[in-house]
């Protein structure tokens, strides 16, 4: 009688384990055929993470997720493509904030993103720059606050109307304050302009990059908070910078990127920032392309008060070094780890 109890339970927890995983594929053998009916099916409740398994294909979906405690795993990272084609402007001139412009966009928490490649293909399709109506963005009264970055405007725009640029702001993945302990592993992120990878909660967001691939124009790799970038590769096509971070509310926010390998147009620009902001450069290598321009302040933007932090160890140029990213740490880097990043509040693995 015991055995029998003993299988009824091992097969009951089975079922349980089984039934949180759920297969997505496009020739109907999942569960559901579209990523977003999957996310779609998930309940509210639970504070287990469930698994949304994703069979190779190309799905032409935008993705809106304001639930918690699961994970997209692809079947591969080359095999899963996530592709949409948005720019930022043309969304924002339509619809009150930021969320709905990118390819994944994120008002959950506790997420995990694996083995994906993920595009905002706009940059590499628009034959050139376009000029639309624009009555949300281009009234001269745009505002910010934490859940809205107003966007900029340029010189020659007139009131009603906003310039698109090729390459514009375009995100492949942008989340919402909120949305914090997020993980990225095996992705790739590609958009053809600039914030193609932006989770933007300055006050609480913790984010985790392991082994992706990143691609895009100026900042294109923008996290605010606190970020670790780990075997990371990013590929700049913006002569302004690659790289950004914004740790405006806290003294302690920072960017951290480790073993790290950076390429791009020839001249292009590391990195900047337009607010406080600290950052952490380990054992990363540059290609020859990259210019002889430290990690900057941006002139127009806010005082950074508390100074330029811009620390290198162990980093290299192809061709040779330049004297900007010469080791400065001010402490031992064993002591920077994911643990010390995110000060003991969350282990993503």
């Amino acid at each position: 009688m015991k055995h029998i109890f003993l299988i009824l339970f091992i097969l009951a927890n089975t079922f349980t384990l089984f039934a949180q995983k759920i297969t997505v594929a496009k020739d109907g053998s999942g569960n559901y055929k579209t990523i977003q009916e999957a996310i779609n099916s998930l309940d509210t409740v639970t504070t287990k993470t469930r698994t949304i398994f994703i069979k190779n294909g190309i799905y032409l979906e935008k993705l809106m997720i304001a639930k918690s405690y699961f994970r997209l795993c692809g079947e591969s990272e080359k095999g899963v493509i996530i592709k949409i084609s948005l720019a930022r402007d043309v969304w924002r001139c339509a619809n009150p904030d930021d969320y709905g412009a990118a390819t994944i966009n994120v008002k959950g928490h506790d997420l995990a993103f694996e083995n994906l490649t993920v595009i905002n293909s706009y940059g590499f399709e628009a034959k050139g720059d376009t000029t639309i109506i624009c009555t949300n963005e281009s009234s001269g009264n745009s505002t910010t606050n934490k859940d809205r970055y107003a966007l900029p405007r340029e010189k020659g725009e007139e009131i009603g109307k906003k310039i698109v640029r090729k390459d514009g702001h375009q995100f492949a993945f942008r989340s919402m304050p909120g949305a914090t302990r997020l993980t990225f592993l095996n992705c790739t992120f590609r958009a053809g302009g600039g914030d193609t990878v932006s989770p933007w909660d300055v006050e609480s967001g913790m984010y985790y990059f392991k082994n992706c691939r990143m691609e895009g124009g100026v900042d294109f790799y923008c996290p605010r908070g606190w970020a670790w970038a780990e075997d990371c590769h990013f590929i700049c096509h913006n002569m302004n910078a690659a790289i950004w971070h914004d740790g405006t509310n806290y003294e302690s926010s920072k960017t951290v990127l480790k073993n790290c390998t950076f390429e791009g147009d020839k001249g292009y620009k590391l990195g900047r920032y337009h607010r406080p902001a600290q950052f952490y450069l380990i054992d990363c290598n540059f290609d020859e392309n990259m210019a002889d321009a430290d990690i900057y302040h941006v002139a127009n933007g806010p005082d950074s008060k508390w100074g330029h932090r811009v620390y290198y160890q162990n980093c290299h140029r192809k061709g040779g070094d330049y004297a900007w990213h010469a080791n400065n740490l001010k402490i031992d880097s064993k002591i920077i780890t994911v643990d010390w990043v995110f000060e003991g509040k969350w282990k993503p693995f």
